[in-house]
């Protein structure tokens, strides 16, 4: 039998009601709009980490912390291995995630975790690979017996701020009964990162450009999983970062990175600095820390959209009048999502002695208030409590633009390292992170989170100075250079509308031969 850590429940749910994993991946967003979480976090000893996992490749490491998660019975030992290998086998590195370290030389302990070796030069690879194997994995198991005109079938809705969309194509494209419907803000992501969606030419992928912000575009997804209706219907997925298997396969790293980072041994202390939009990256770092893995803490870098800097200041979380474009896009966000996953264990903890139902009674009435006001206070205690785990920086665009500046002068391993602008931000929180510590002693592991090659204006605006530096030589990939020439697939929504996507996706719908 599943234990409490391989069940789900909802955030906003005051029922006793969990789920499978299966279900949870599947369905993606809970029916009372809630996040889907384990009520239990797995706890795993000092020894286990140091003695055995320390050692670990990061796909037998992830299998180790997967298992911990999905239930023997759902997916099999030999099945969940096979399912890790062909997730990472996509990968440019050997070690999937390596970590650079001592980038600026080793008085500052400063190192750089690069998660952009996946096939479209994102993080969201780690994860969105995972995903779309495990979504043809439970499909095809479904389906295995059935008649055709019986088959189940997906239809995976998404919103993107640039990276989220190309890494759910690159994992979903050619699945078996899955479509794949991506979301984005018409001219508010980079030139390369609308390539990447557009110019892939399997038939059960479709972009739909819409006429405003990210936060317009994913108000219109959680309002598609909300229409029971049309869900029923077309048997509407997740791939956002509001779908737990990003947040479970996102985990690897943390564990991989710090034991790089100290040797594999327990009595060095690293502190994580993670540019955060949705707050799934930084979560899975949240479930790692309370699975017993000794980080000191985790660092939340925001750009001029700071919603989560606020929060912890202040205990008011309200969402802004208007999204700031900046020169780090991809966080450019009025609502950080994930934040909810957070929010329901710090209310049990503070607020509900531990009460499951309680917490989620409380977290739901927090974001009807928020829907209705478009803010919530919260207690003290909460703030104080996600203040043991987490500290917070927000970073200008200006400070973006200096760091890519400053790191490809100082960078010393290697020389002349180049930034993407997201990545910027989290160095430049680490930097002073560095300077307030003042303590040799901590390993610092910034989360680099895309190449700088696809946000050529902003690293080439911050570099164009350096007689030495070329875009096309030093930057560019040959994979991405291609793109351009390609013909792209796109359909444009002049407003952003729930039923003039929900149109778009039925008249798309019936030209795909699935």
């Amino acid at each position: 039998m599943p234990n409490d850590s391989q069940v789900y429940r909802s955030t906003r749910s005051s029922s006793p009601k969990t789920i499978s994993f299966e279900d949870a991946i599947i369905q993606g967003l809970a029916t009372d709009g809630g996040l889907f979480i384990p009520p239990t976090i797995p706890q795993v000893d000092q020894a286990t980490l140091f003695n055995d996992w320390s050692k670990l490749s990061f796909q037998d490491l992830a299998f180790a912390i997967m298992r911990l998660y999905i239930a023997q019975e759902e997916i099999p030992d030999a099945d969940l291995k096979d399912l890790i290998k062909r997730s990472y086998s996509t990968f440019r590195s050997d070690k999937v995630t390596p970590l650079v370290q001592n980038v600026t030389g080793d008085k500052e302990n400063l190192h750089i975790l690069e998660l952009f070796h996946g096939p479209t030069y994102a993080f969201k690879d780690v994860a969105l690979q995972f995903v779309g194997n495990l979504f043809e994995y439970f499909l095809q198991r479904t389906n295995a017996n059935l008649p055709e005109d019986k088959k189940k079938q997906i239809t995976v809705v998404g919103a993107t701020s640039g990276d989220t969309g190309s890494a759910a194509i690159y994992g979903l494209r050619g699945k078996k009964d899955v479509s794949v419907f991506i979301l984005y803000p018409t001219g508010r992501i980079s030139p390369i990162q609308e390539e990447q969606m557009t110019t892939v030419p399997d038939e059960n992928v479709q972009t739909l450009s819409v006429t405003g912000t990210f936060d317009n575009c994913q108000d219109i997804v959680k309002a598609i999983f909300g229409d029971k209706e049309f869900n029923s219907k077309h048997n509407v997925g997740a791939v956002n970062s509001i779908n737990w298997a990003r947040i479970l396969a996102q985990m690897t790293y943390y564990f991989y990175s710090f034991f790089q980072a100290t040797n594999g041994k327990d009595s060095k202390k690293v502190k994580f600095v993670v540019p955060s939009g949705n707050f799934g990256d930084i979560l899975a770092g949240y479930f790692a820390k309370k699975m017993g893995l000794p980080i000191e803490k985790l660092a939340i870098a925001t750009n001029e959209n700071d919603i989560l800097d606020r929060f912890l200041k202040s205990g008011l979380y309200e969402r802004s009048d208007k999204v700031a474009a900046t020169l780090s896009p991809a966080m450019d966000i009025l609502i950080s999502s994930n934040f909810e996953r957070l929010l329901w264990y710090l209310a049990r903890e503070y607020l509900a002695n531990g009460n499951d139902l309680k917490a989620g009674e409380i977290v739901n009435n927090w974001f009807q208030e928020l829907k209705t006001n478009g803010k919530f206070q919260v207690d003290k205690s909460i703030i104080e409590g996600a203040s043991k785990d987490f500290t917070s920086e927000r970073v200008s665009n200006e400070e973006t633009s200096e760091t890519i500046k400053k790191i490809y002068e100082a960078s010393v391993n290697p020389k002349h390292y180049i930034l993407d602008p997201h990545t910027a931000v989290g160095v430049c929180a680490t930097e002073r992170l560095i300077a307030k510590d003042n303590d040799k002693s901590i390993q610092y592991v910034s989360l680099s989170t895309a190449h700088p090659a696809k946000f050529a204006d902003a690293v080439n605006n911050a570099l164009s100075g350096f007689s030495n530096y070329s875009f096309e030589k030093d930057v560019l990939p040959e994979e991405l250079k291609k793109l351009s020439t390609l013909k792209k697939k796109l359909k444009f929504i002049e407003r952003a509308d729930v039923e003039l996507v929900k149109n778009a996706i039925e008249e798309e719908l019936a030209k795909m031969k699935l």
